[in-house]
């Protein structure tokens, strides 16, 4: 999926205001303004849009975590990665919205999309295990849809 899709989804289904972005960010420690948001959040064939590079995602991402959960004790905010793959973002949302298993599946029922427990796991172990699977833009796709049901209706 485009990072920039993703961004406009999530500040949707939590319905985040400009400062509240902006506030995100800065627990990533990263400085980012109001335009800069606005440019974000344009879609691709609108005038002044700024396209969301991974490591700008990765920082929105973990200031999410952080704005969530916090940052452990003795730890600093992770660096962020220069590449991010569908895994890692389902990840990280996993991560910041704690969920557990039987969440992400019910919530991806609720875009009616099915997947089995052993089917998710696969999405979320390390990539050089035998069983890894790449997660597709649909399964992405279909879990910010449900997250957008469960939290705003239909």
């Amino acid at each position: 999926m485009i990072n920039n899709d993703i961004l406009r989804r999530i500040r949707f289904v939590f319905d985040y205001s400009n400062a509240k972005m902006i506030n995100i960010f800065s627990q990533a420690n990263t400085e980012i303004t109001s335009d800069q948001i606005i440019a974000l959040l344009k879609k691709e064939d609108e005038e002044g849009y700024q396209a969301c590079n991974d490591k700008l995602m990765c920082q929105f991402l973990d200031g999410l975590i952080i704005n969530n959960r916090g940052l452990k004790p003795g730890t600093e905010v992770p660096a962020p990665l220069k590449q991010l793959t569908n895994n890692l973002i389902f990840k990280k949302l996993r991560v910041a919205l704690e969920m557990r298993e039987e969440d992400i599946i019910a919530t991806l029922a609720l875009a009616d999309f099915a997947m089995s427990k052993s089917e998710l796991g696969a999405l979320f172990r390390n990539p050089d295990h035998k069983n890894y699977k790449t997660c597709g833009d649909q399964v992405l796709r279909n879990f910010v849809k449900g997250l957008s049901i469960k939290h705003r209706g239909k």
